[in-house]
Formats: structure tokens, sequence, C-alpha cells
């Protein structure tokens, strides 16, 4: 197992890579979001193809039917996350946007509860609850009336409990599976799954700028390939809560980014609410310390 101080800082370097997303999204919203969550899973299916196929064509071929349905339903809840989180974009600001989409830890907090049962301390707890109410705090002055700002919220929401449903999945399959074969076969389904829904909604996928492009790709081999693989990696090694909660340091980076590169306000409930996300952080960390040892 790596030390603790390497799965850390892993962590923080995904988090940091991840946190671009959102302002890589708003900047091709020339394109819709079937699209742009398409082509970020594809384009990374593509890229790790040649490392996978050869490596691991055995190792693919040995699954179960059980671990094939379980990597089905994780690539389903992958896709299913992108296109709700990167639809709510097109409607609400990216801090309410990204906080929501963050508030994945009470969901998955709950799902490892019951469903993996188990067993959430006091320490992790205090660390989602304190993480949830920092990122409330983010987007709370940039909650905005109307239609179209609530159904964005909504999308983000839904976007939560999708990849929460993703980890509490990628929990219980990883851990039988090697990091390589298992992000291949999950973001390959995802992508398999985003391009039905594409091609059944008569969405056109060569029709954009250049500029769109490169910002797809960029959005496969960093947030995509780099960061969410560095999170699946870490499954192996922490509990799902705690990664879900470590991902919470996404709402301080993304904030900061749109305040430099899209001029959305940066408010001091922002600060604050990013020292209580990092103070969540550090408290599941603890937890997840004390129940190793």
């Amino acid at each position: 197992m790596p030390s603790k101080t390497i799965i850390y800082s892993a962590l923080l370097g995904a988090i940091l890579i991840v946190s671009c997303s959102a302002i890589l999204i708003k900047s091709a919203s020339e394109a819709p979001a079937l699209v742009i969550a398409t082509y970020r899973l594809l384009v990374s299916v593509l890229v790790l193809a040649p490392l996978a196929l050869p490596l691991r064509s055995q190792a693919l071929r040995s699954l179960t039917r059980r671990e094939w349905g379980l990597a089905m339903a994780s690539g389903l809840f992958l896709g299913l996350h992108f296109v709700t989180w990167i639809s709510s974009l097109k409607f609400t600001s990216v801090a309410s946007s990204v906080m929501l989409v963050t508030t994945n830890p009470i969901f998955v907090g709950l799902g490892s509860y019951f469903l993996l049962k188990e067993k959430l301390s006091h320490l992790l707890i205090a660390g989602i609850g304190t993480s949830v109410l920092g990122a409330l705090l983010i987007g709370y002055g940039d909650f905005r009336t109307g239609n179209a700002a609530l159904w964005g919220d909504f999308l983000a929401l839904m976007g939560a409990i999708m990849a929460s449903s993703y980890f509490l999945v990628g929990r219980r399959l990883r851990p039988q599976m090697d990091l390589l074969g298992y992000i291949f076969v999950v973001y390959g389904i995802a992508a398999l799954v985003l391009l039905i829904l594409t091609l059944g909604s008569s969405i056109p996928l060569f029709a954009y700028s250049a500029d769109v492009y490169s910002i797809l790709i960029l959005l496969a081999l960093g947030p995509q390939l780099i960061g969410h693989t560095v999170f699946n990696w870490a499954l192996r090694y922490l509990s799902a809560a705690s990664v879900a909660v470590a991902i919470l340091g996404e709402p301080i980076g993304s904030t900061f980014l749109a305040y430099f590169f899209l001029n959305e306000s940066l408010t001091w409930l922002k600060v604050w609410g990013g020292a209580l996300i990092l103070l969540g952080i550090y408290l599941s960390l603890r937890a997840e310390q004390r129940s190793q040892a």
C-alpha cells in the first residue's frame, strides 16, 4: 500500500486538475452538454485503449457476470453524472453548480452505511457535515431566482446523486480489478452510453469550432484521465465517503478560477466556505487514518 503522504498528495493534485473542468466546459458552451460529455469520455477511452487492451485483455475476459454488471452500472452512473452536471452549467453559475454537485458526500455517506455496511465514525460524520456546510456557503451568494437557475440547480443535484452511485459501485468493484482495467471498462461503458444518447438525439458530433475540440481534448486528458483516474485509484485504499469528501476541494479551485477567468464574484461567504471545506477534508482524512490504525 502506498504511504498516506502519497495518497493524499495525489488526491490534492487531482482536485486541482478537476477544478478546471467547469471553466473549460463554460468555455466550450458552443457545444451541447451531451457532446461535451461524449467527447470527454470517448477521447479518454481512445487514449487508454493501446495500453489497456494488450495488457488487460485476459483479465477482462476473466470478469464474472456480477463484476461486468457492476462495471456497467458504474459506467452508466458516470455517464449520467456528466450529462446532468455539464447541463447544469448552461443554466446556473459555476459556484452554484459545483457546490451542489459536490454534495455527494451526503449520499455516499448514507450509501456506504446502508448499502456497503461501512461504519461511519463521528469524526468522519463531522468532516462530511463541515465540508457540506462550506460548500453551501460558497454557493449561497450565487443562488438566483427564476426557472432557468432552478433547473440548473436541480441538474447539479442530480449530478451529485449519479456521482455518489458511481463511487459506491466503484468502491465495491475496484478492489477486484487493477486500476487500468477498471477505468478502461468503466470509461468505455460511459462513453458508449453517451454516444448512443447523442446519436439518438440527432445532435451533431462534428459541427463545432477548432477551439471547442481543443477544449474537449483538454477535458479528457486532464480532469478525466488524470483527475478521475486518481480518484478511482484512491478508492482501493480509502473509503468511498473519504474520497467523496476530498473531492469537495473542487469548489474552492473552481470558484477562484471563475473569479479570474469568468468574472464571477468572489465574496467573503465563499472564502469562509472554502475554509470550512478544507477543515472538513482534514477531519475526514484523520478519521480514515484512525480507522486504518
